[in-house]
Formats: C-alpha cells, sequence, structure tokens
C-alpha cells in the first residue's frame, strides 16, 4: 500500500517553509514541492524588514500592526544572527503636525507589548552624525525601532528546520497535477531539470504558491474559480551608501507611499518600495523606468546626495499576493494573511501576509488541523530557534568573537560574515578547517568552495544564483568571470 504523507505543501516561500517547519516539528509527515529554488519568488524580494507596519496605522489596522509588532521581538529571539534590531528616522516635513505623529510612534511603542527594542525619541538632523546629510529644510526627525531580516535566509532557514524534523523539501520539483481521489489527495510532481515524474499521496493539501496561487487552483486542480490573490508588484534599488551612520530612513513619496531607505551590505543603501498592480508573466518580475525614477526621485527630495539610474548597482522586483479584497488602490488592499479551508476535501489556500507575521499564518494553518491529526503535538515555534540562532540575541557578539578567536588563521570579515549567515551553525560550516587552504578555491569576495560545498550539500544550493543572490548576497560584488566560476563548479558536481 502506497504511504500517505500527513500533509503535501506547494510553494517553498516564506509561508510554505514556515508552514513545513511547524508541522513537521509538530510530528506530521511533511512534503513541500518548490517548482523553482526556495525562498526564489516574493520571499527574496521583499524590502527585508521584520517590522509593525507604520503606515498601516492611518489606515485603522491596528489588528494587523498589533500582531507584527508581538512578532518582532518574537522572531529576534528566534533567529539573531539573521535579524537585527534597527532604528528608523522619520524626518517631519510638515505634511502633519509633530504631535500626531508623535501619538502615532506612542502607538506604535506600545500597540505589541514591547520589551526589548528601544522606544521612540526626537532628533535633531542639524547636529552630530546625522548632519549635512538631509537637504536643508529638514530639521528634526522621529527616530523609532524594528528590525531588518535577511528574507531568503529566512526561508531556508525554515525549510532547513522542516528537514532537520523530518519533512521532505523538495525544490525545483513542479506541482502539475493535484487530484482527489477515495479520501485522499494524488499529488504528480515533476523534476524541473530532468523532467521525471513522481506520484505521492497526501491527506491535507495546502496551496502556499505566493503570486501563483490562483494558477495552481487553475492548473493544478483544474478548478475555474474567480481569483483569490491580488498581484501588486513592488521593487527597489540599490545604490553605493548615502550616508555613514547605521539608521535607516523613512520618506514619504509624492503619492503617499512611504519609501524606506536601508544601510545594506555595509557598503550599499537599499531603497523602495513600490506599488503597482501587476498583469505580466510571473516568471519575468523586473521593476520598470518609471518605478526606477520614482525611487531616484524620492530620495533625492530628501538627500543631499542625488542618484539617478546610472548609479544604481543592482535592482530587484517582486510580486506580492495580496487578498483581493475589492480595495481601490494598490497601496489600500490588505497586507493581512487570508486563510481559506476547504473541511469537506482538506485543502488550504494561503493568501497575503506579510514576512513578519510568517510565523502567526503557520501556527493558524496548523490549528485549521487539529481534527484530522487529533494527535500532533501543541504550538511549539514561539520559543524554539531556527537553525544556527540557539544564543541570546544580547550575546550576538560574544559568540561571534567566540568564532573569530577559534579560527585566527581566517579573516576576521570572514567570520563576521559567516556568523551573520549561519550563526552557530558556522561550526559546522568550519569543521575540520585547520588553515584558510583547507576552505578550498577562492571564487572571489571571500566565497570559498567549502561554503559552496556545504550550500550544495545543507541548503538545496543548485547555481550560481542560488548561492550569490540568496544564500549570500555576494552577487552585488561579482563580475561575469567569478560567476561563470561558480556555476561551472555545480557542472562538475552535478
Amino acid at each position: 500500500m502506497d504511504k500517505i504523507t500527513d500533509v503535501f505543501i506547494i510553494g517553498g516561500g516564506i509561508n510554505g517553509s514556515g508552514i513545513a517547519a511547524d508541522a513537521a516539528g509538530r510530528g506530521l509527515s511533511v512534503v513541500l514541492s518548490e517548482q523553482n529554488d526556495l525562498g526564489s519568488g516574493t520571499s527574496s524580494a521583499s524590502t527585508k524588514l521584520v517590522h509593525g507596519g507604520l503606515r498601516y496605522l492611518e489606515h485603522y489596522k491596528f489588528k494587523l500592526v498589533r500582531k507584527a509588532l508581538q512578532e518582532r521581538e518574537i522572531l529576534l529571539k528566534k533567529a539573531p544572527h539573521i535579524i537585527k534590531p534597527i532604528r528608523f528616522l522619520l524626518p517631519h516635513n510638515g505634511m502633519r503636525p509633530g504631535w500626531f505623529i508623535r501619538l502615532g510612534l506612542f502607538i506604535y511603542d506600545h500597540l505589541g507589548g514591547r520589551k526589548i527594542l528601544p522606544p521612540t525619541k526626537t532628533r535633531s538632523l542639524k547636529k552630530g552624525i546625522f548632519s549635512g546629510i538631509l537637504e536643508k529644510n529638514y530639521h528634526k526627525a522621529f527616530e523609532y525601532s524594528d528590525c531588518w531580516v535577511d528574507d531568503s535566509r529566512l526561508v531556508i532557514l525554515n525549510a532547513c528546520s522542516a528537514r532537520d524534523s523530518g519533512a521532505e523539501v523538495l525544490s525545483r520539483h513542479k506541482c502539475i497535477s493535484a487530484i482527489r481521489k477515495n479520501g485522499v489527495w494524488e499529488i504528480i510532481l515533476e523534476n524541473t531539470a530532468s523532467g521525471t515524474k513522481r506520484t505521492l499521496k497526501a491527506k491535507v493539501l495546502i496551496n502556499a504558491a505566493g503570486p501563483w496561487l490562483d494558477k495552481v487552483i487553475s492548473n493544478v486542480l483544474n478548478e475555474h474559480k474567480p481569483p483569490l490573490v491580488r498581484l501588486v508588484k513592488g521593487s527597489h534599488i540599490i545604490v553605493n551608501k548615502l550616508y555613514n551612520h547605521d539608521r535607516s530612513y523613512v520618506f514619504q513619496g509624492s503619492n503617499g507611499r512611504i519609501i524606506f531607505a536601508i544601510p545594506y551590505q555595509k557598503n550599499f543603501t537599499l531603497i523602495g518600495t513600490t506599488d503597482q498592480d501587476f498583469q505580466g508573466d510571473l516568471s519575468n518580475v523586473h521593476i520598470d523606468g518609471t518605478e526606477v525614477e520614482y525611487l531616484c526621485n524620492v530620495s533625492n527630495e530628501y538627500f543631499k546626495l542625488k542618484i539617478s539610474t546610472k548609479d544604481i548597482i543592482s535592482k530587484y522586483a517582486g510580486v506580492r499576493p495580496l487578498y483581493d479584497d475589492g480595495a481601490s488602490t494598490a497601496q489600500e488592499a490588505t497586507r493581512d494573511f487570508v486563510l481559506k479551508y476547504d473541511k469537506d476535501n482538506l485543502f488550504l489556500n494561503i493568501i497575503g501576509g506579510k514576512i513578519t507575521t510568517y510565523r502567526v499564518l503557520a501556527e493558524q494553518t496548523l490549528n485549521y488541523l487539529t481534527d484530522i491529526f487529533p494527535n500532533m503535538k501543541n504550538d511549539w515555534t514561539k520559543d524554539s530557534p531556527l537553525p544556527g540562532g540557539n544564543f541570546n540575541f544580547n550575546d550576538f557578539d560574544v559568540t561571534q568573537n567566540k568564532l573569530v578567536s577559534e579560527y585566527p588563521f581566517l579573516e576576521e570579515t570572514l567570520l563576521h560574515r559567516y556568523f551573520e549567515n549561519y550563526g552557530t551553525l558556522s561550526w559546522v560550516l568550519l569543521k575540520n578547517i585547520n588553515s584558510i587552504y583547507d576552505l578550498g578555491n577562492d571564487f572571489g569576495h571571500g566565497l570559498y568552495e567549502k561554503e559552496v560545498e556545504y550550500l550544495y550539500l545543507h541548503e538545496w544550493a543548485k547555481c550560481a544564483e542560488d548561492i550569490l543572490w540568496r544564500r549570500t548576497k555576494l552577487g552585488l560584488h561579482m563580475n561575469d568571470q567569478q560567476v561563470e566560476a561558480v556555476n561551472n563548479w555545480f557542472t562538475e558536481k552535478m
């Protein structure tokens, strides 16, 4: 008799990987399939923030903001190697009274039960490290707390957690058919590299395909229903750093859209995002010229150091799968997640959501299944670290320095990057490394063969793009020859 998996998940973004980790940790058998690389869609194209969403207070979305604010510190404790507190400067531009902004930030400070992150302060933009950066008409700013996250690594760590709890994680496997037969789902997968097919059975089917959710319903389940998602594109640009301090900025564009300027990978500034309805090819999402111009214009409205298209080092775009609630504009569409459960067929559609609330989304998804799996374990993810995050966030420097002291023959900057990527798993990566020569070939900018091999063996990396743009961000530094050398390594290996 064929084995029947408890839960089959379509989609290896943050929601799919988060659900897989939660389910496997509760003792369920889990298979997750992703047609491309894990986190290669929307989940690696975010603004890379774990935040409450300050602007949603203006739309009276207090429940959404509170839920997200509560998650900030939970996630900071779960993954202190890839999530870090940051302070944002909100310049006062006179569009709203100062007392009104201060009131909003007071609510933001207290709505989610903040315990770790520092409260809001008022800062002069004419003194110290903040002086001379913004245009002269900006005199003061309100400084508040949120967190930064390496979004694509958050996906990978959840997938690793799922695997470590017994889940089968299949990247580059496209689900081409899912049919309900005799009370179970019969699912056909296709390996996108080899074309080979595989059939398996599952009790519960979860559609966490993000922007592809409606396509899964129509093409995989062969059901033709009104769309559940509204596709909204968000785009970002990366330029050489525009200032030297460690704060981020929040600007308001002419259309009311909030734009962030965030220190990125030490040498750059990340600027985004846009909100634009999307109806194109999901396999070819890119930032267009009007978005580039808009982001440059907003930056130039605030910063003294001006930028243009020639200053862009890199750029990216992603499509948010928002719940189609009939909102009149892309900005007004809800950012909260919506779970649609077909109890008769044991089928769940996962719609929308934010990176910040992925853990709550996963928890609520599993709560739907308590009747189906009465013996599964209770909620567990709130207090459990993600792989590599088993240290107190206050001990980040101490633990990182321990790594540095144990490998004195390696460059400190290299070890810092390892720790920021892998946390305590850095010791696994560096096992049996007794000299720099043990790291193998240097592909450039501190990417050694040992790390490439580790990502291939442990993190589903299959090509240079997986490593340079998702597992690490070293693609910002690599030239074409170096990228080709990494791809050649995979060609030889596979």
